[in-house]
């Protein structure tokens, strides 16, 4: 194992008891993420770490994330059960900071489709789809990457803290499924 492989552990914390990352963001490079624990499963107590998968996941991360760069967006985002102790995720969730006006214009969306060959960057429900083996219907971008990012411009989530407050979109993604308080990693473009 190399220097720069082992930097990116010392980024990293190990997962806390509960099996998620703890409280903070974490930044990190492609480069970084791709040799990170998130992927080797280095010092999680799974034999059965999905490496091979994961680092498929971050691959096609990276044409996302390339694709927002190109297009000036840099606060990205990424959590779900990828940051989390789970040997095979089933996909990469995130965010994207943006403007509201760029978004709602329907100009981001244009720039990032013909960046894309498969453009897939959409938010519609209408464009959502039956994938078979999962029970909801899944985005373009999910059924090309296996990646959702969504875009954030300061809106709410939806989702309610345990005191019935409804949370910001990134406090939203700092929680586990069952509530939990969790880390997030954010994608810093290489030096």
């Amino acid at each position: 194992m190399n220097a720069r492989s082992n930097r990116s552990d010392f980024l990293l914390p190990p997962f806390t008891e509960d099996g998620v990352l703890p409280v903070g963001d974490y930044a990190l490079t492609l480069r970084e993420l791709r040799s990170s624990s998130l992927v080797t499963g280095q010092g999680v107590a799974s034999s059965h770490w999905g490496t091979a998968w994961r680092r498929q996941l971050v691959d096609n991360l990276s044409v996302l994330v390339r694709q927002l760069w190109q297009v000036g967006i840099t606060g990205i985002f990424i959590d779900g059960s990828f940051v989390e102790e789970k040997d095979h995720p089933n996909d990469i969730d995130g965010y994207f900071e943006c403007d509201l006006k760029r978004l709602a214009s329907g100009e981001l969306q244009e720039s990032l489709n013909r960046l894309d060959p498969h453009q897939v960057w959409t938010w519609d429900p209408a464009s959502r789809e039956r994938v078979p083996g999962f029970s909801k219907k899944q985005l373009p971008m999910w059924r090309q990457y296996r990646v959702e990012l969504f875009p954030h411009w300061g809106q709410s989530s939806g989702i309610l803290d345990p005191q019935g407050h409804e949370l910001d979109f990134p406090a939203a993604f700092r929680l586990s499924r069952s509530g939990i308080p969790k880390g997030i990693v954010q994608i810093k473009p290489d030096s």
